[in-house]
């Protein structure tokens, strides 16, 4: 065990955040932290890292174990080193290493002694151990694959906005490869190529790795854990994210039917304690069955509490067929070109996702689309489009002396106060919470806020850029529902796979300086995008190739190396891949025989008046359902390898 938590409780004054949670974090693991928002996911990173003392309980953590954390508060650090001066602070005793060799070859050039010379051996030998020779590649690789140039890494760490400090003290950090790597929403601040990078990093991370985070997509490929933060209590499932939802669902309605199963069961021997307790013959019956009901067990009903805001786009205006045409459109700051020539449409109906790495343009371009940002060349706006701009600081546009009524009463959109408290509550903000000040409201609160501005206009046009920022997961999901609901047309960006996938049926991206259209979701856009460097490999590769004769000749040598031993052998081996698979196919069916029978078993009332046969029969309906797991993912795989080898024997 690295670190954890063992029967902590902790309270925020009178509210509690967890009671009675243990944790432990082993080496290798990969874990997602979630939760609703304001259910404590930052608060147990903090904990872990000693910052809050638990209210009772302990946190335990291995003597040699160290810890990285990155988090929002990082970005009060201030410097006027470089970015990748600051950045290659992660190797400490390397740096020092430099200057003990540095300063000691400056003594040796003056005099040598054998006690001097056997100093700076040890230390050449410890900085070899190191690998001290190669920290600046290795920390130029890192800023590299987090978005920044050759030329960013002279330049000050204190130029850079908050997005782009935050991604130097990642690299810090990874680079610095604690035991325990604690992550609190690290994508919040990336692009995708940056996220893919991430995700590739952490993959191969020796450490283990702890993720707080609303991206599905990033959780799914990164975690091999998934704990979450539900009703004050730590819930585990060993799988990534969407096993998490698979397991939780099924494990809702197991425990739900379990409780039906158990009220039906009571009611029952109610009825016959009622029917039968005034009769002499049947008293001592009825006491006996009272008194089993009284040292029942009682089952929780399974009702998921989630914060379930209540987002309803309406227009009440329909535009004309063309939102926005953008003619010649050109945008430079300084030497850095944006666009040059740009063209594009926005038609009505049109959900556009904007996409592509952080520097290319993307902000800009909503601003160009928004009018408020000067550019050269035509943008022609469509007849009776209204628009609203949800940007990427609009919470930091926010009045932070206003408190949510006031700020919900200067958006224009002519409510009544009875109103807009009324999509406050949409929004969870009932009662005296819309007296609260905008500066004292989290993150996803200043989100939700500016959600309900954007709401408030009944626009037919939507510009957002980031609008999933600061969200939960579920929270996502209904923006996602509330857009696919939505009449108007849109034009977003966002890192966020997930929210793209659920909202864009086309997909912009700026190439070369000009505006590319893709007529199609996010998932066709991938797949697309595959398929074109699947076929410029070959075609590149043709290009530093000599004549293409010699090529297909080698391929058809190739082909009759498999001599017909070889070729005996290798339906001998397919004929036993397919015995294998039909007798993985037996046990599947075993076992969902098996599993039919323990569900008819658990939907008996009587089961639940003998606690350890129920705990037995669940134990087993469990067990039996990973088996299930298991054998699919099996099963799966030897599929595969049966028809790649019928494939390949085909070809022979």
């Amino acid at each position: 065990m690295l670190i954890g938590l063992q029967n902590v409780t902790f309270e925020f004054g009178a509210r509690a955040i967890i009671e009675d949670a243990s944790w432990h974090v082993f080496p290798g693991e990969r874990i997602g932290l979630i939760g609703y928002n304001g259910t404590g996911k930052s608060t147990i990173l903090k904990l872990l890292v000693g910052e809050y003392k638990p209210s009772s309980g302990t946190i335990e953590k291995s003597k040699d174990t160290s810890i990285g954390y990155l988090h929002q508060d990082l970005l009060s650090f201030d410097s006027n080193d470089t970015i990748l001066r600051v950045t290659m602070g992660a190797f400490e005793r390397v740096m020092e290493l430099e200057y003990e060799i540095d300063k000691m070859g400056k003594e040796l050039e003056i005099h040598q002694t054998d006690e001097l010379l056997h100093k700076y051996s040890d230390l050449l030998h410890e900085m070899d151990v190191l690998d001290g020779y190669n920290i600046q590649y290795k920390t130029e690789e890192v800023l590299h694959g987090l978005g920044f140039s050759t030329e960013d890494f002279e330049k000050p760490y204190k130029q850079f906005s908050g997005g782009w400090r935050m991604r130097v003290l990642l690299a810090k950090m990874i680079l610095q490869q604690p035991d325990v790597l604690l992550l609190d929403e690290p994508t919040n601040h990336l692009d995708l190529p940056s996220i893919e990078w991430l995700e590739k990093y952490l993959l191969g991370y020796k450490g283990s790795v702890i993720i707080v985070s609303h991206d599905k997509f990033f959780l799914n490929r990164m975690v091999n854990k998934v704990v979450e933060v539900y009703q004050q209590q730590l819930h585990f499932y060993s799988g990534n994210y969407e096993y998490y939802e698979t397991e939780k669902e099924l494990r809702v309605t197991i425990q739900q039917r379990a409780y039906e199963n158990q009220q039906d069961y009571i009611r029952q021997q109610e009825r016959f304690i009622e029917r039968f307790k005034a009769k002499a013959s049947k008293a001592a019956q009825a006491q006996s069955v009272m008194k089993r009901l009284d040292k029942i067990d009682k089952i929780e009903q399974t009702e998921i509490e989630r914060p379930d805001i209540r987002i309803n786009f309406k227009i009440d205006t329909v535009p004309g067929r063309v939102i926005c045409t953008l003619n010649n459109i050109t945008k430079k700051f300084g030497e850095n070109t944006i666009v040059a020539g740009a063209t594009a449409e926005i038609n009505r109906g049109d959900k556009i996702a904007l996409i592509g790495a952080n520097g290319k343009g993307k902000s800009t371009l909503l601003r160009i689309v928004a009018n408020t940002e000067p550019f050269e060349g035509e943008r022609i706006w469509g007849h009776n489009v209204v628009e609203n701009f949800y940007a990427q600081h609009q919470l930091e546009a926010l009045n932070m002396q206003n408190n949510i009524l006031e700020e919900m009463q200067q958006c224009g959109s002519g409510k009544t106060d009875q109103e807009l408290r009324a999509l406050l509550g949409g929004f969870l903000f009932g009662g005296d919470d819309v007296d609260k000040k905008i500066k004292v409201l989290s993150g996803g609160e200043k989100a939700r806020v500016a959600l309900a501005k954007v709401i408030a206009g009944k626009s037919n046009f939507m510009l957002l850029d980031e609008p999933t920022n600061h969200l939960d997961m579920h929270s996502v999901e209904l923006l996602a529902e509330a857009l696919n609901k939505y009449e108007g047309s849109y034009l977003l960006v966002s890192h966020d796979r997930f929210f793209i996938s659920k909202t864009a049926t086309k997909i912009w991206e700026i190439v070369d300086h000009e505006i590319k259209e893709f007529k199609g979701g996010y998932t066709e856009y991938i797949e697309w995008k595959k398929r074109m460097d699947s076929q410029k490999g070959p075609k590149d590769n043709s290009k530093k190739q000599e004549p293409v004769k010699p090529v297909i000749t080698e391929v058809k040598e190739s082909k009759s190396t498999y001599d017909a031993n070889q070729v005996r052998d290798m339906k001998r081996d397919l004929l036993n891949l397919q015995k294998k698979l039909s007798r993985m196919e037996d046990d599947l069916n075993k076992n969902n025989s098996n599993k039919q029978q323990l569900e008819i078993d658990l939907g008996n009332p009587d089961i639940y008046s003998n606690q350890t046969k129920f705990a037995d029969t669940e134990k087993a309906y469990q067990a039996v359902l990973k088996t299930i797991a298991d054998l699919d993912k099996q099963y799966e795989k030897l599929f595969e390898e049966v028809i790649e080898m019928e494939e390949e024997l085909k070809g022979l």
